[in-house]
């Protein structure tokens, strides 16, 4: 981009062409006030407060919607300029009734009006008691103008606070900017917040309750605004007197977040700017931190003494770890890590197993979301990870969403793919549930539950049909292809219209809206991956893709969106059974011996078990102790009563964790963990990026981050070599010799922001999108694939379908969002979401206390009638422990993969009746 150069109030100023002269004043330091504007907003001026002097123009232009020109010289405060400002600013008091005390008293605690303040502005009480003291931008502007006096009368509105979830709106302090309805509806894309013309009650902002409207409670408003009429109740009386930047503890997106403290209590929470989310986060990142604070926080050791869990020391309880252990080595252990801890703690967890117990039984919750992506990927185009960046979306022509309710599960995302659509990209959603992204989508394809892979092939055929491969992208890239399409071939759109319930013609648009967006981008979830045929529908996008030369371009690619906050480094860092770190396979006798040369002890030649098997293997008597880092599979596992079985049979169980989770009642000895705003580290985002997490609090009582934890019992078991880490920075130092991907990561480098592996050398810049110029595995590789119905159809006893998922409000099995008022004030239990004419078919009516039973057990919960479900399924979470719906899962396996079907299975659901409820209760 041409750059150009011009003087603003005496200094040169170098900026790129198309820069307005506000952003270029604030690019050199330079304040001006502006009320209305807003970096994610376009320009709008109606403030008037950025005018400026422009030499040779004859009016003063607002700064916000004048480009600046090479050349210009911009003059920001004349006297005559300060002096219309002064007027404005005057004028737009008087107009919105904006209170002025807090603008013109001395801003002293002791001030002597501070009192009369009180009584007459309670909500606003003095400068350095308002609500957004040193942020408030009208103090700002009323400072740089020096405002002494209030012209005009100005009287107070009175108008009540409303309390929402995690804010208050005080339109007492609204000028009417207009900016936190902007931001709802152009960058959040909801427009739930609306300016409202009042002739009786003047100007305001709508609608008076946000719980009773389509509000997400993501807080881009309370940001946005320039005032303190929104503001989140955590920060309304304390400033930070520090703040780090760090990583969202929630979804896979790796949102940057700044997080302020003061006194070790969280005060301040914003979205910070260089990062993928561009200073956005969903509701759980912007307001759900005060999981860290609970009084529910573990905070000693525990060890159960006559039955009962009772408090000791570290030291008892880590000796009493290595003792038992000592005697479980080998096949007998099992470990699982966490995708909620970082890099650096999860390679220590598996290296702990490989080393310290002998086993290659290690895994983590991968296994229950994306392992199908890993074998699938893997196979076909040779990395299992997220082949273009978030940024990326944004660019696609046309954005095919599959199996992903990505407003609720990745909001950020979201907004990428609403922001896409904005600029023109076309929308194709595939779902049996009516999702979000269903309203702007082009095309919406209902198919039934468990069809994905016959859809995907309908549209390969299609695609095939109109000629519209990329013949040049197969011949030079990929291999099978000839196989491949001689098996399209075989396959009837009649009969694939039958299977999936979607009509031949639709598929056929779909394929060629896909087929011609050049570049078209795959973005997908579990929804594809939580299958027994989850590995071939990852197949099956990847045939999708190359056929039409989709990947190794900007804005295309196949796109798996991870769940967990660091589910993709947790991969990464080997925590797998057939793994070592940076996906070399524990049977390559040259990855063995390079990683036995660093750490000087033998890591065992045969694979180990995945998770579910691990769990088969305790309920058998095969492994006798487990070591569960962070997880909670008590609820998070399918056929959650096997799973309690399983750890119940074990002769000795582990749980680390930061809460007393439904898993750490189970154990025998439970360790109280740091959480992630407690310690240093790194996170690995979706989309490949290693990020810093930074610790802002001290953890309560005697909690130690997890890599402290290890490398301390470690030590007991006699291996001080290879468990002499001082810190995260170089347990780093140490993955980036042993996987190649993150041969030139440090901690040193990530202070100056995120980078993408692979990142094989200190100099190499990062990877924003994979297989540009080859696939890791040489070619791609097409496979021929053949459609498997799920493994438990519905029958006559079990007539219905269910899906599993999450909702926006929670995350995972609720163990951090349930601890946060507001988070559990606005969903604080399960639902059954089922279908209208499914409910009046079965006497079941809005509200009604239902049972869903399948072969493996039965839970309750309110049934919530609604169309987002098809006929003949249910639809729920697995967030709430009062309902464990995982008791109703089955554990099918993915032959591959190993991946259990969460995402159907057969049911049937009745209506209990009042008496019945309260009885059983």
């Amino acid at each position: 981009m041409d750059e150009i150069c011009l003087t603003i109030d005496g200094v040169e100023v170098r900026v790129p062409s198309r820069t307005t002269i506000l952003n270029a004043a604030r690019k050199a330091g330079i304040y001006i006030p502006a009320l209305c504007d807003h970096p994610d907003l376009k320009p709008i001026g109606i403030c008037k407060l950025c005018i400026v002097e422009i030499a040779g123009w004859e009016t003063y232009p607002t700064a916000c919607t004048t480009y600046a020109e090479s050349g210009m010289v911009v003059r920001t405060s004349t006297p005559e300029i300060q002096d219309i400002r002064r007027n404005t600013l005057e004028l737009l008091l008087a107009i919105t009734s904006h209170p002025v005390s807090c603008l013109i008293c001395e801003r002293k605690r002791d001030c002597s009006e501070l009192k009369e303040c009180m009584r007459k502005f309670p909500a606003t009480v003095g400068c350095k008691y308002c609500p957004k003291d040193g942020e408030c931008e009208i103090q700002m502007a009323a400072d740089h103008l020096g405002l002494e006096r209030i012209r005009y009368p100005v009287s107070y509105k009175g108008m009540p606070v409303l309390r929402e979830p995690f804010f208050d709106r005080d339109y007492n302090l609204c000028i009417m900017c207009g900016r936190c309805a902007r931001i709802c509806s152009e960058l959040r894309g909801e427009g739930v917040l609306q300016m409202i013309a009042d002739y009786h009650r003047g100007s305001r902002i709508g609608p008076e309750s946000l719980i009773d409207s389509n509000c997400k409670f993501c807080g881009a408003c309370v940001d946005a605004c320039p005032t303190g009429a929104l503001y989140a109740r955590i920060e309304k009386w304390e400033r930070a007197d520090r703040s780090v930047v760090t990583t969202c503890p929630f979804c896979g997106v790796g949102c940057q977040m700044e997080v302020g403290a003061r006194n070790n209590h969280i005060v301040r929470v914003r979205g910070h700017r260089d990062g993928a989310n561009e200073g956005q986060l969903c509701v759980k990142g912007r307001f759900g931190l005060e999981f860290a604070e609970s009084p529910d926080r573990l905070r000693t050791p525990m060890i159960r003494r006559d039955g009962e869990l009772v408090s000791a020391t570290w030291d008892e309880a880590l000796d009493l770890i290595a003792e038992r252990l000592s005697s479980f080595r080998g096949d007998e252990f099992g470990m699982v890590a966490s995708a909620k801890c970082t890099n650096e703690e999860v390679y220590l967890a598996q290296k702990f197993a490989r080393v310290v117990m002998g086993t290659n039984n290690i895994d983590n919750c991968a296994r229950l979301c994306h392992a199908s992506t890993i074998s699938g990927l893997s196979i076909a185009i040779g990395s299992g990870a997220m082949t273009n960046s978030i940024d990326d979306i944004r660019s696609a022509e046309c954005i095919l969403v599959i199996g992903s309710n990505t407003t609720e599960q990745h909001p950020v995302i979201g907004l990428r793919i609403k922001e896409a659509r904005r600029r023109g990209a076309r929308i194709i959603v595939i779902n049996p549930r009516r999702i979000e992204l269903c309203d702007i989508a082009d095309i919406w394809l209902r198919n039934r539950p468990g069809t994905d892979l016959p859809l995907i092939l309908g549209m390969c055929r299609s695609i095939k049909d109109a000629g519209l491969e990329d013949v040049e992208f197969i011949r030079d890239r990929t291999e099978g292809f000839e196989d491949f399409a001689r098996s399209l071939d075989d396959i009837q759109m009649d009969a694939i219209s039958k299977i999936t319930g979607v009509e031949e013609s639709l598929i056929r648009e779909a394929a060629l809206l896909y087929a011609n967006g050049k570049p078209s981008s795959i973005v997908y979830s579990m929804g594809i991956t939580q299958h027994a045929s989850g590995t071939d529908n990852v197949l099956a996008l990847a045939n999708l893709a190359m056929m039409t030369g989709n990947i190794g371009v900007p804005g295309g690619g196949i796109n798996p969106l991870r769940g967990q906050n660091n589910v993709q480094g947790a991969c990464d860092m080997g925590a797998l059974p057939n793994m070592l770190p940076g996906y070399q396979s524990v049977l390559s006798a040259e990855a063995r011996a390079m990683i036995e040369g660093i750490w000087g002890m033998s890591i065992p030649e045969r694979p180990g078990l995945t998770l579910v098997e691990m769990f088969d293997a305790a309920r058998s008597g095969r492994i006798k102790a487990m070591y569960i880092m962070g997880e909670n599979p008590v609820l998070s596992e399918p056929d959650a009563g096997h799973v309690v079985e399983a750890l119940r049979n074990l002769d000795f169980l582990v749980v680390q964790d930061i809460f007393l989770t439904e898993t750490a009642q189970l154990a025998d000895v439970v360790l109280p963990a740091a959480c992630s705003l407690e310690k240093d580290g790194t996170f690995t985002s979706t989309e490949r990026r290693v990020q810093m997490v930074r610790r802002i609090l001290d953890p309560p009582g005697d909690a130690r981050p997890d890599w402290w934890i290890l490398q301390e019992l470690a030590l007991r078991m006699g291996y001080r070599k290879g468990f002499s880490f001082s810190s995260t920075a170089e347990i780093m130092r140490e993955i980036s010799r042993v996987a190649r991907i993150y041969g030139g990561i440090s901690h040193e480098r990530l202070e100056g922001g995120g980078i993408q592996w692979p990142c094989p050398d200190p100099s190499h810049p990062g990877t924003p999108y994979l297989h540009r110029d080859g696939f890791a595995n040489g070619r791609g590789r097409f496979r021929v694939l053949r459609y498997r119905p799920p493994e438990e159809i519905p029958d006559s006893e079990y007539p219905m379908v269910l899906l599993t998922g999450r909702i926006l409000y929670h995350y995972h099995t609720g163990t951090m969002t349930r601890r946060v008022h507001d988070l559990e004030y606005l969903r604080g239990e399960e639902v059954v979401e089922i279908n209208p004419e499914d409910g009046t078919a079965l006497g079941i009516n809005d509200g009604d206390t239902v049972e869903v039973s399948s072969r493996r057990g039965s839970v309750r919960a309110r049934a919530r009638l609604t169309d987002r479900s098809p006929r003949g399924t249910l639809f729920m979470t697995f967030h709430f422990s009062e309902t464990p719906t995982n008791v109703l899962t089955s554990r099918f396996l993915d032959p591959v993969a190993k991946i259990p079907e969460l995402k159907f299975c057969a049911v049937r659901i009745k209506k209990i009746q009042e008496s019945q409820h309260v009885q059983d209760m």
